[in-house]
């Protein structure tokens, strides 16, 4: 089995860096085409730590290219507090012919990137060829630091990013930071209110009380593009009065995201327009709209396809280490027979 560290992930993940988009995009082709098995997620949360949870996300991509492990991911928000990051993951890879182990390799930063790929490859298909000159970033950490790199690929014309956090000074450090990798850009910390006038707007928070009612911000753009990657920040009014886009709508609407408390009060989940599959084959369509709202669920298949490219790249390059002893060793009646047979 090869095990990949932090490094060596990172450095695949560099080179890989112009393809991530389309194999995000592919993943969710193949999916919408029914070509996978996607498992409810799994939810482990600590009896002390109301507020903290690991997810298991297994799942199985066909295609031409199959591939078949487990995501575990761990999200604990006080993490940020201590100068730590909120979220620590693991990707495993099964061999499809054994189910033996193939690789082992540190997620998050897998996570991370496809989480922003999505977003991206979400907001160039909803803006619908709409120039996007503004972002607006609500919640100032990894993912949306994620984010801006793979938006400023998908939308040329970006030339000023807003930035809001519920911490301001966390704002502006993520502002300089930001200005200093992307010079052409223009990155400003500012109120809430001024970050939502923007053509699209990302929300990544570690938020969970479904705080922020669109309608209290009456100024934004007409076919504003919401990308609500952290699925508990909206309002259910908000949510209701949206046309909304999921990665799933089975996987969307549970564990009480937004879109669950939504069609709790709603009786229905009709509010759902598409899935975000079915627009990029061609089978969906989306009205016009004031505002679009994309909120992805994170289906375990993306993690799948970015790892397995990244266990691909270091196999050609010998990235990370060859370790034995992770198979179950042979079976002497049937190690035997298989032999006599042959």
């Amino acid at each position: 089995m090869r095990i990949l560290g932090r490094e060596d992930v990172r450095a695949a993940l560099a080179d890989l860096d112009s393809t991530v988009v389309d194999l995000v995009r592919n993943a969710y082709v193949l999916h919408s085409q029914g070509k996978s098995d996607l498992p409810f997620s799994t939810f482990l949360r600590p009896l002390h730590r109301s507020d903290s949870r690991i997810i298991a996300l297994p799942a199985y991509l066909g295609g031409p290219a199959p591939v078949m492990g487990l995501k575990w991911i761990s999200s604990f928000p006080e993490n940020t507090n201590r100068g730590m990051q909120r979220a620590s993951c693991l990707c495993i890879l099964n061999d499809l012919e054994s189910g033996y182990p193939l690789a082992l390799m540190e997620g998050s930063q897998i996570s991370a990137v496809r989480t922003a790929a999505g977003a991206a490859l979400g907001s160039g298909l909803l803006n619908a060829g709409r120039e996007v000159r503004t972002v607006g970033l609500v919640g100032c950490g990894t993912i949306n630091s994620q984010v801006v790199h793979f938006l400023v690929q998908v939308h040329e014309g970006l030339r000023t990013v807003l930035l809001q956090d519920a911490f301001p000074e966390r704002a502006k450090v993520f502002a300089a930071e930001l200005a200093a990798a992307y010079p052409d850009v223009e990155f400003r910390a500012v109120t809430l209110g001024q970050a939502l006038t923007a053509d699209t707007v990302s929300i990544a928070t570690t938020d969970s009380s479904y705080w922020l009612d669109l309608a209290d911000h009456p100024n934004r753009p007409d076919g504003q593009v919401i990308l609500h990657l952290s699925l508990r920040d909206l309002s259910v009014a908000s949510v209701l009065g949206a046309v909304n886009v999921v990665d799933d709508a089975d996987h969307a609407i549970r564990e009480q995201t937004s879109l669950h408390k939504a069609e709790q009060q709603a009786g229905h989940r009709r509010f759902v327009t598409a899935e975000i599959g079915a627009l990029l084959d061609g089978t969906a369509e989306l009205p016009d709209a004031r505002t679009v709202v994309f909120s992805p669920f994170g289906l375990g298949v993306l993690d799948l396809a970015v790892a397995e490219a990244v266990l691909n790249h270091a196999e050609k390059h010998g990235l990370g280490t060859e370790v034995d002893g992770f198979d179950p060793g042979s079976h002497k009646v049937t190690s035997n027979l298989a032999g006599s047979a042959a």
